[in-house]
């Protein structure tokens, strides 16, 4: 089939969210909540995923997926509607938008220009190509909500060198360009004012990976990986081969790894110190647990989108998000109430019943349709 003409809307896909046309070879696809950073509601999952599923056989060459305004390209998901609605069904939504993302037969070209945190990351971070920027900041923050990274996001962290995965997660830290690349969570560094030439080149119909190698440059040094110089040797003593995995008992991990930060001579061990103490102490152990658990076992994207569905819609349900919700994004009084309130107070058997890998009654198991070819 013929290439649609240009900036033709994709029919049956309402504008006002998500921007959906096809463009010369491509279908575009936009993220069209520029005042709330593009975060995404059940809506544009919806509407996204239609049009994926309508560029599989529509002749689109690849999907060029975007956001809209000056911000960044997606400030995650929409936590009020998530913790407000049935978040079972609307993170199930979701995931089912990201799997298929990965596996779209028209190469999914993902553009992570300004800030990308959570649900962004979801969708562009399992693209077959993902650019960045020197405006792109890179973050998955959920331990300050009281939940875990999830959007199949174990999968990028645990690949991360030297552990440094875990570092992210723990802290909610963020990434510049450099680190994205350097830690596995982008592939080409593209510089912003060389987007408009990219979209042109694949809208003519230019192979989508020469395209985005012709127009990227080397990125920016990676920050983050100066880390290590510090981060290794305390990852090292903590999830070191002598220790029990961290997911049978990951209550213990998270205090081994506190006192070592808090122990350390090093004043980026003892800042990262006082930064995981403000987190949610069930966030952090379970966010190491499900690391620990991705790694070992070399599970795949649907794997680890069955466990985040599993864990999150456990977590969505406790005090923790709830408390999380309030002080960050209600009240924004930035001080949470987190239960227990310490790590040295956690609850071993209540971090078992979180991750225990069987479902429970009432738990469908996430149903991802199957792979384009």
């Amino acid at each position: 089939m013929s290439a649609a003409t240009k900036s033709q809307p994709t029919a049956g896909v309402d504008e006002s969210l998500v921007l959906a046309r096809r463009d010369g070879a491509i279908t575009h696809l936009t993220l069209n909540r520029p005042r709330a950073i593009n975060a995404l509601n059940s809506e544009m999952f919806a509407r996204l995923a239609a049009a994926v599923a309508a560029a599989q056989s529509d002749g689109s060459q690849a999907i060029l997926l975007d956001g809209a305004g000056e911000r960044g390209f997606c400030g995650g998901g929409d936590i009020k509607e998530l913790s407000a609605g049935s978040a079972r069904s609307i993170l199930a939504a979701e995931y089912r938008l990201d799997y298929a993302i990965s596996v779209s037969a028209p190469p999914v070209v993902g553009i992570m220009d300004g800030i990308t945190m959570g649900g962004g990351i979801g969708l562009a971070g399992h693209a077959a190509l993902r650019v960045v920027t020197e405006r792109s900041r890179l973050a998955m923050p959920e331990a300050r909500i009281g939940i875990v990274p999830d959007v199949g996001g174990h999968l990028l962290l645990a690949a991360a060198p030297e552990r440094l995965g875990e570092l992210l997660a723990i802290s909610a830290g963020d990434m510049t360009a450099g680190d994205a690349i350097a830690l596995g969570f982008a592939d080409a560094f593209v510089p912003s004012e060389r987007l408009p030439q990219l979209r042109a080149a694949l809208a003519a119909g230019e192979d989508p990976r020469r395209a985005v190698e012709q127009l990227s440059e080397p990125a920016p040094a990676s920050t983050l990986l100066d880390a290590r110089d510090w981060w290794s040797p305390i990852a090292a003593s903590v999830f070191g081969a002598r220790e029990e995995p961290t997911f049978d008992d990951p209550a213990a991990t998270a205090l081994r790894l506190i006192r070592s930060l808090e122990g350390s001579d090093a004043s980026e061990a003892q800042h990262l110190a006082t930064v995981v103490r403000a987190m949610s102490p069930t966030s952090v152990a379970i966010t190491l647990a499900q690391l620990d658990r991705t790694r070992r076992l070399a599970l795949t994207l649907p794997d680890v989108l069955a466990d985040d569905l599993r864990t999150l819609g456990r977590l969505a349900s406790m005090p923790d998000f709830a408390e999380g919700v309030r002080a960050q994004i209600i009240d924004k009084d930035r001080s949470p109430r987190w239960s227990p309130e310490r790590i040295e107070d956690l609850d071993a058997a209540l971090l078992d019943e979180i991750l225990d890998p069987a479902s429970r009654v009432g738990e469908a198991p996430l149903e991802l349709g199957a792979r384009h070819s």
